[in-house]
């Protein structure tokens, strides 16, 4: 039985969603930074915003749309990793947002949707 590789699907994704940021403007800082705490896709800058992004893609809605996976638990997730990466860059102070790009359909024929400042933090 044919297995996807999953890791390999969602790097091509997330090459594509930076794609479709620059042609927006954003520009790309890094691809899948990681830390102890966890994994952002990825980190763009947007005007004066440091952006962390959620790529989430679905190629049907049986499993639900893609944004809604970005639940309570992932943002705190994408917090503390977000958190790391300003420690670690040494400026712990700059004006920063989350967003969640969302892919759904079947490959060759995907919606892209971006959801610009997706959630916030207390």
């Amino acid at each position: 039985m044919y297995k996807k590789n999953n890791r390999r699907t969602g790097t091509g994704y997330e090459r594509k969603v930076g794609a479709y940021l620059e042609s927006l403007g954003y520009k790309i800082v890094t691809y899948n930074y990681r830390c102890r705490l966890g994994e952002i896709d990825l980190i763009a800058r947007d005007g004066e915003y440091l952006v962390f992004v959620e790529v989430k893609y679905r190629t049907t809605g049986v499993s639900g749309y893609p944004a809604e996976a970005v639940d309570a638990r992932k943002q705190q997730t994408i917090a503390k990793c977000a958190m790391h990466f300003l420690m670690k860059q040494g400026n712990d102070d700059v004006p920063c947002r989350f967003d969640v790009v969302a892919i759904a359909g079947a490959e060759g024929q995907e919606e892209i949707t971006l959801y610009q400042d997706a959630f916030t933090l207390m």
